[in-house]
């Protein structure tokens, strides 16, 4: 995770806000307006008090009461206006975020997100991003709210004596700046620990559900409970620090005013009996003050409160603003298959060297077999051809194009990719097999089904094509999910398709009965077909073997 200073991170966020800025602008004028009539109120109670003990005031007693019934009834309007405004804002932008976050993620993928924990992101992508919804519609605002009251209370009260306008100013600077300020710094990393706790909670959870079946096979249950026990009590103990922080923030702000209060009645009393004031210049301003810390309490609430917030702002900002891998092409080239080739190539992973000079060609029209042991590169091969990642040295060629030239979206057009563990939705079998083709009909996808002898396996089902896969296809077998793969790439039509171990989970009767379909349906198709076993090499026009990232 990259690190980032509070001030850093509040700046990005901030930074979307700009496409609403003028609601924001509004949500601050009404919760400026509507602090106004709510302290107010408070200061016309002040003068209605001194009316009765006869002293002079600006305003009569029946000028007070319609004014207190006015200021109560515009600050409920008020209140109302700006909380629908912060809560818009707020909620706009949350769908703005996932959207933002959701195509980070497209660039980003397949490179930068192997290995990562499924169940991390999942925690990025919906509790993270919900808890902005704290930062949009409960800080901004306030942040800008209690400044211009600050300032204009300060004023008000400055306006009796400078030196009670001056102590004012001094408190909300030390509620709503120097106490959070400080319980920030006490806090120190913890909202950053509770948010990196939960996304291992909940990749943890995610790994157990998914792996059900083996734990209960091999009676793995209690040391798995014990290790869910362990991460559920690490992250309770930061929630209970984070707890008491909270707490203890409160405490030092209640402290803080009623110091404060105490300072403002010690110095207008002492004005007062040096003839400084008046009896009003006593009571006003020390009612004011009072009445007025509102919105400098929500920034000291801010200090613990806001430290998770930012912690999810920073995990999301770290999706945001990561580098893939592979910039997308848009301001390439378009071209029409005609061949491909590796030329010399080398990569690495990791620090391991996966390729060391491999050449190969694929021609036009043909199908390629490559065979090799695990390990030996031969599905990295087809991911550099996806252009995945990129190489390390040599250079791969499309068309007799290097394939860093040609725009993303040809190649994803040019191109068919069957990986050996078929990524199924939880949807119906013909939605998961027209992801290839959105516009394809029916009778498209059962021609595709048919070429990947797996449509009378589909309508042997209860509900055909609209039979429910599940989750991850968990109701199909390896098989069954792998002929559905294969579909996709039928239905896709691309010029080159590239399967990766399309038959290691089938028996031998069902394999011949795939490569036979493969072999029957190519129609001119380029093939490369990638395989440990030698019998799907029986199809395969040329064949290449690769031992350890080399050919042999």
């Amino acid at each position: 995770m990259k690190k980032r200073g509070n001030i850093k991170i509040m700046l990005s966020l901030i930074g979307l806000v700009k496409p609403l800025i003028g609601i924001m602008t509004a949500a601050v004028t009404m919760g400026v307006l509507g602090f106004i009539c709510s302290e107010f109120i408070t200061i016309f109670g002040g003068y209605a008090l001194l009316n009765v003990l006869d002293h002079d005031t600006p305003i009569g007693m029946k000028s007070i009461f319609v004014c207190v019934l006015v200021f109560a009834a515009l600050r409920a309007v008020l209140r109302y206006g700006e909380q629908s405004c912060n809560h818009f804002i707020a909620f706009r932008l949350l769908a703005i975020i996932r959207d933002k976050v959701f195509k980070a993620l497209r660039r980003l993928c397949p490179a930068k997100l192997e290995g990562r924990d499924k169940g991390d992101l999942i925690s990025v992508i919906t509790s993270d991003i919900e808890l902005l919804e704290v930062f949009y519609a409960h800080t901004i605002s306030p942040i800008c709210i209690a400044v211009i009251m600050s300032v204009i209370m300060s004023l008000f009260i400055g306006s009796y004596s400078a030196v009670l306008g001056i102590i004012a100013a001094a408190a909300y600077a030390c509620v709503g700046i120097a106490v959070p300020i400080a319980i920030s710094k006490k806090s120190g990393d913890l909202g950053n620990e509770v948010r990196t706790l939960s996304g291992e909670l909940s990749a943890f959870v995610l790994d157990s559900l998914r792996g059900l079946d083996e734990i209960i096979q091999y009676g793995s249950g209690k040391d798995r409970l014990a290790k869910l026990d362990m991460h559920t009590d690490s992250l309770s103990a930061r929630q209970e620090k984070m707890s008491r922080n909270i707490g203890f923030n409160s405490a030092i702000t209640e402290c803080a005013i009623l110091i404060f209060d105490m300072i403002m009645l010690a110095a207008s009393t002492v004005l007062y009996k040096n003839g400084a004031v008046g009896f009003d210049g006593v009571v006003i301003p020390l009612i004011a003050m009072m009445s007025s810390f509102g919105p400098v309490v929500a920034l000291a609430n801010l200090g613990t409160t806001l430290q998770g917030t930012l912690a999810s702002g920073n995990r999301v900002l770290d999706i945001l603003e990561e580098s893939p891998v592979t910039e997308e092409i848009t301001d390439g080239i378009s071209t029409e298959f005609t061949g491909a080739l590796a030329d010399n190539i080398e990569f690495s992973y990791g620090g391991e060297k996966i390729l060391d000079g491999l050449s190969l060609e694929i021609e036009q029209g043909k199908i390629t077999g490559i065979i090799g042991k695990s390990g030996s590169g031969k599905s990295t091969l087809l991911k550099l051809l996806m252009r995945f990642w990129s190489v390390g040295s040599g250079e791969i060629k499309i068309s007799g194009e290097n394939i860093e030239r040609i725009n993303t979206s040809d190649l994803r057009d040019i191109e068919s990719f069957v990986t050996q563990d078929t990524q199924l939705f939880h949807d119906t079998i013909e939605n998961n097999i027209r992801i290839a083709k959105l516009d394809a009909s029916r009778s498209e996808i059962e021609a595709a089904c048919k070429k990947a002898s797996v449509h009378d396996f589909i309508m042997s089902l209860p509900n055909g094509y609209d039979t429910q896969v599940g989750e991850l296809g968990e109701t199909l077998s390896g098989g069954e999910r792998q002929r559905i793969g294969l579909a996709r790439a039928f239905l896709h039509s691309a010029d080159l398709m590239l399967l990766d171990e399309p038959t290691s989970n089938l028996d031998s009767l069902n394999e011949a009965i795939i490569l036979g379909s493969l072999y029957k349906n190519a129609d001119n198709k380029t093939v490369v077909l990638v395989s440990h076993r030698e019998s799907a090499m029986r199809i395969c026009d040329r064949i290449y073997s690769v031992q350890n990232g080399r050919r042999s």
